[in-house]
Protein backbone atom coordinates (compact mmCIF):
# COMPACT_ATOMS: atom_id res chain seq x y z
CA UNK A 1 0.00 0.00 0.00
CA UNK A 2 1.40 3.12 -1.05
CA UNK A 3 1.32 6.64 0.91
CA UNK A 4 0.75 8.93 -1.48
CA UNK A 5 -1.23 8.48 -4.89
CA UNK A 6 0.59 7.77 -7.84
CA UNK A 7 0.30 10.46 -10.27
CA UNK A 8 -3.49 11.22 -11.85
CA UNK A 9 -6.37 10.78 -8.51
CA UNK A 10 -9.90 10.94 -8.78
CA UNK A 11 -11.22 13.44 -6.02
CA UNK A 12 -14.16 12.29 -4.10
CA UNK A 13 -17.28 15.27 -4.04
CA UNK A 14 -16.65 14.52 0.15
CA UNK A 15 -13.27 16.40 -0.29
CA UNK A 16 -14.38 19.76 -1.72
CA UNK A 17 -17.54 19.37 0.90
CA UNK A 18 -16.40 18.81 3.83
CA UNK A 19 -13.53 21.18 2.97
CA UNK A 20 -16.24 24.14 2.01
CA UNK A 21 -18.61 22.77 5.01
CA UNK A 22 -18.87 23.39 9.04
CA UNK A 23 -16.78 22.35 11.78
CA UNK A 24 -16.22 18.71 11.22
CA UNK A 25 -13.66 16.04 11.75
CA UNK A 26 -12.36 15.82 8.09
CA UNK A 27 -12.91 19.86 7.52
CA UNK A 28 -9.06 20.67 7.79
CA UNK A 29 -7.66 18.15 5.75
CA UNK A 30 -10.42 18.49 2.61
CA UNK A 31 -9.36 22.13 3.17
CA UNK A 32 -5.60 21.32 3.29
CA UNK A 33 -5.85 19.14 0.17
CA UNK A 34 -8.20 21.64 -1.56
CA UNK A 35 -5.31 24.23 -1.81
CA UNK A 36 -2.94 21.13 -2.54
CA UNK A 37 -4.75 21.25 -5.79
CA UNK A 38 -5.26 25.00 -6.55
CA UNK A 39 -1.39 25.16 -5.45
CA UNK A 40 -0.87 22.56 -8.52
CA UNK A 41 0.89 20.64 -5.30
CA UNK A 42 -1.59 17.33 -5.93
CA UNK A 43 -3.13 15.63 -9.39
CA UNK A 44 -6.42 15.20 -9.55
CA UNK A 45 -9.99 14.49 -11.92
CA UNK A 46 -13.10 14.44 -11.13
CA UNK A 47 -16.26 13.39 -13.45
CA UNK A 48 -19.13 15.80 -14.21
CA UNK A 49 -21.56 13.81 -11.64
CA UNK A 50 -19.19 15.34 -8.86
CA UNK A 51 -20.75 18.52 -9.95
CA UNK A 52 -24.11 17.74 -10.27
CA UNK A 53 -23.65 15.85 -6.32
CA UNK A 54 -22.28 19.29 -5.29
CA UNK A 55 -25.48 21.27 -6.69
CA UNK A 56 -27.75 18.16 -5.78
CA UNK A 57 -27.16 18.44 -2.01
CA UNK A 58 -26.71 22.14 -1.74
CA UNK A 59 -29.38 22.94 -3.50
CA UNK A 60 -31.43 20.19 -1.20
CA UNK A 61 -30.47 22.29 1.68
CA UNK A 62 -32.02 25.44 -0.19
CA UNK A 63 -28.35 27.00 -0.16
CA UNK A 64 -28.23 27.36 -4.00
CA UNK A 65 -25.48 30.47 -3.71
CA UNK A 66 -23.32 28.27 -2.13
CA UNK A 67 -24.01 25.52 -4.38
CA UNK A 68 -22.71 27.44 -7.23
CA UNK A 69 -19.59 28.80 -5.76
CA UNK A 70 -18.18 25.48 -4.20
CA UNK A 71 -18.88 23.88 -8.10
CA UNK A 72 -17.25 26.91 -9.84
CA UNK A 73 -14.17 26.86 -7.35
CA UNK A 74 -13.97 22.93 -7.67
CA UNK A 75 -14.26 23.37 -12.10
CA UNK A 76 -11.69 25.87 -11.57
CA UNK A 77 -8.77 24.53 -9.98
CA UNK A 78 -9.56 20.76 -10.63
CA UNK A 79 -7.36 20.15 -14.46
CA UNK A 80 -9.57 17.32 -15.79
CA UNK A 81 -13.20 16.43 -15.68
CA UNK A 82 -13.86 13.63 -17.22
CA UNK A 83 -17.39 13.22 -19.32
CA UNK A 84 -19.37 10.11 -18.75
CA UNK A 85 -19.87 7.53 -21.68
CA UNK A 86 -22.48 5.40 -22.28
CA UNK A 87 -19.16 2.79 -22.06
CA UNK A 88 -19.06 4.30 -18.25
CA UNK A 89 -22.39 3.79 -17.67
CA UNK A 90 -22.36 0.03 -19.09
CA UNK A 91 -19.47 -1.23 -16.59
CA UNK A 92 -21.43 1.16 -13.72
CA UNK A 93 -24.35 -1.24 -14.20
CA UNK A 94 -21.96 -3.98 -13.28
CA UNK A 95 -20.36 -2.63 -10.99
CA UNK A 96 -23.86 -2.31 -8.98
CA UNK A 97 -24.75 -5.11 -9.21
CA UNK A 98 -20.84 -6.91 -7.80
CA UNK A 99 -20.87 -3.65 -4.97
CA UNK A 100 -24.20 -2.43 -4.49
CA UNK A 101 -25.32 -5.48 -2.03
CA UNK A 102 -22.06 -4.54 0.00
CA UNK A 103 -22.79 -1.20 0.54
CA UNK A 104 -21.55 0.49 -2.76
CA UNK A 105 -23.77 3.63 -3.76
CA UNK A 106 -24.72 3.87 -7.31
CA UNK A 107 -23.19 7.38 -8.02
CA UNK A 108 -19.93 5.95 -6.81
CA UNK A 109 -20.48 3.09 -8.86
CA UNK A 110 -20.47 5.51 -11.54
CA UNK A 111 -17.14 7.28 -10.49
CA UNK A 112 -15.87 4.16 -10.39
CA UNK A 113 -16.74 2.97 -13.74
CA UNK A 114 -15.14 6.39 -14.60
CA UNK A 115 -11.61 5.93 -12.93
CA UNK A 116 -11.51 2.28 -14.18
CA UNK A 117 -12.08 3.02 -18.38
CA UNK A 118 -9.85 6.24 -17.84
CA UNK A 119 -7.13 3.80 -16.15
CA UNK A 120 -6.85 5.95 -12.93
CA UNK A 121 -6.96 3.23 -9.75
CA UNK A 122 -6.29 6.25 -6.80
CA UNK A 123 -9.41 8.21 -5.17
CA UNK A 124 -8.93 10.40 -2.37
CA UNK A 125 -12.22 9.77 -0.38
CA UNK A 126 -13.30 10.12 3.22
CA UNK A 127 -15.77 6.97 2.11
CA UNK A 128 -14.13 3.33 3.00
CA UNK A 129 -16.85 1.55 0.99
CA UNK A 130 -14.20 2.58 -2.08
CA UNK A 131 -12.06 -0.26 -0.53
CA UNK A 132 -14.38 -2.79 -1.18
CA UNK A 133 -12.95 -2.59 -4.84
CA UNK A 134 -10.02 -4.97 -5.65
CA UNK A 135 -8.08 -2.74 -7.21
CA UNK A 136 -8.89 0.86 -6.37
CA UNK A 137 -6.46 2.26 -3.51
CA UNK A 138 -8.14 4.93 -1.49
CA UNK A 139 -6.46 7.53 0.26
CA UNK A 140 -8.18 8.75 3.05
CA UNK A 141 -8.33 13.09 3.94
CA UNK A 142 -6.67 12.61 7.26
CA UNK A 143 -4.25 10.25 6.38
CA UNK A 144 -2.51 12.27 3.64
CA UNK A 145 -3.07 15.52 5.95
CA UNK A 146 -1.50 13.76 9.05
CA UNK A 147 1.39 12.21 6.65
CA UNK A 148 2.45 15.45 4.91
CA UNK A 149 2.27 17.47 8.45
CA UNK A 150 4.28 14.15 10.18
CA UNK A 151 6.80 14.49 7.39
CA UNK A 152 6.86 18.40 7.29
CA UNK A 153 8.16 18.39 11.47
CA UNK A 154 10.52 15.55 10.67
CA UNK A 155 12.07 17.89 8.42
CA UNK A 156 12.51 20.73 10.76
CA UNK A 157 13.87 19.08 13.84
Amino acid sequence: MSDEPKGLAFLDVNVPMYAAGTDHPYRDACRWIMTEIAEERRDVAIDVEIIQEILHRYGALGRHAEAVTVSNDVIAIVPSVFAITLADVQAAVELFRQYAPRGLQARDVLHLAVMLNNGLTDIISADGHFDLVPGIQRFDPIDLYRRAHADRADTTE
